[in-house]
């Protein structure tokens, strides 16, 4: 079932939703499972899968010389959501990425999940390869997730890439897209961000996931603003509970995003790290429950491979 028929079936009940990422080659599915058999218990609709962008390592050759070679570290998406989607009865929705994807791949892997009947798909452009200051796309792939996008949707309504296929079943996705309740890091303005975050709606976007934020009001904001400009997909807050010390300096740096003072000062009291999970877990019941007060229709989190903080906030909010 699509995205946007869960949320219509729920009626107005606020829907709880994850992400995972995939472990890295050579490690089983076993541990993703014992991670999503407790969230279970909330009965999420569907699972969101990450995709991995590639990135190069250098392989020792001898007499001192190395050699580049590009690879993906956590590749399986499409396998995991299959697995999963068998395994739980629930839909998945595998990340897919204009950078490191040629069109032509991305058709095939549209194709792929048609097979599995994987009908749900978010959006994302990708970050720039480590060692590279800005983004550049593949050779013969997309600049813009809005593109990819408008891929997506043309190919599930027969236009494909070198022509149409007329067909009786129904193969259009349901595709999700990124938004940025403190804008993209990319994006000289708020308003400027908010104009390509319509583009990718304009192209055929059904739902919007929002970047991860610790500041209700700035997801309030955000929601007020794209409304004003004609945005009117749902638009689903993504969550996730702070865990370590390190999170205070990593995280706006990677995702150029503000931590509330009181949120800083009170991780700064902790002494260990599993005194930082707590306060994590008690903001995020608070951030959660404001949220669902406010009436948004998923709350989705990100689990990075752990759910022990996730089921604890999940108990004291559904």
């Amino acid at each position: 079932m699509k995205i946007t028929d869960h949320i219509k079936n729920a009626n107005g009940k606020t829907l709880f939703s994850f992400e995972i990422v995939p472990p890295q080659k050579g490690v089983g599915i076993a541990d993703l499972y014992k991670n999503i058999d407790p969230l279970m218990e909330f009965k999420p609709p569907f699972i969101d899968v990450t995709t991995s962008r590639e990135e190069y390592i250098f392989l020792e050759r001898g007499n001192g010389l190395m050699e580049r070679k590009i690879t993906r570290m956590r590749p399986g998406t499409l396998g995991i959501c299959s697995a999963i989607q068998n395994k739980y009865n629930v839909d998945t929705v595998p990340h897919v990425l204009c950078g490191g994807f040629t069109k032509e791949e991305t058709e095939y892997l549209l194709v792929d999940c048609m097979y599995l009947g994987i009908n749900n798909i978010v959006a994302l452009r990708g970050d720039a390869m480590k060692g590279e200051k800005y983004f550049e796309p593949s050779v013969g792939g997309h600049k813009y997730a809005s593109d990819l996008v408008k891929q997506i949707h043309d190919l599930g309504i027969g236009e494909y890439l070198h022509g149409k296929i007329e067909s009786d079943v129904d193969n259009s996705f349901c595709i999700g897209v990124a938004g940025y309740p403190e804008k993209h890091i990319e994006a000289p303005s708020m308003n400027y961000d908010l104009q390509m975050l319509k583009k990718k709606v304009e192209a055929g976007a059904d739902y919007i996931v929002t970047q991860m934020f610790f500041d209700n009001q700035k997801f309030f904001d955000f929601v007020k603003q794209a409304r004003e400009i004609g945005i009117d997909v749902p638009i689903i807050p993504g969550i996730k509970p702070i865990a370590t010390k390190t999170h205070l300096q990593m995280l706006p740096q990677v995702f150029k995003i503000d931590l509330p003072e009181t949120l800083i000062n009170e991780v700064l009291k902790c002494k260990t790290n599993n005194d930082v999970r707590e306060v994590g877990i008690e903001w995020a019941i608070n951030q959660s429950k404001e949220l669902l007060d406010f009436g948004i229709p998923v709350l989705h989190f990100y689990s990075m491979g752990k759910s022990d903080n996730i089921l604890k906030i999940g108990r004291e909010v559904f």
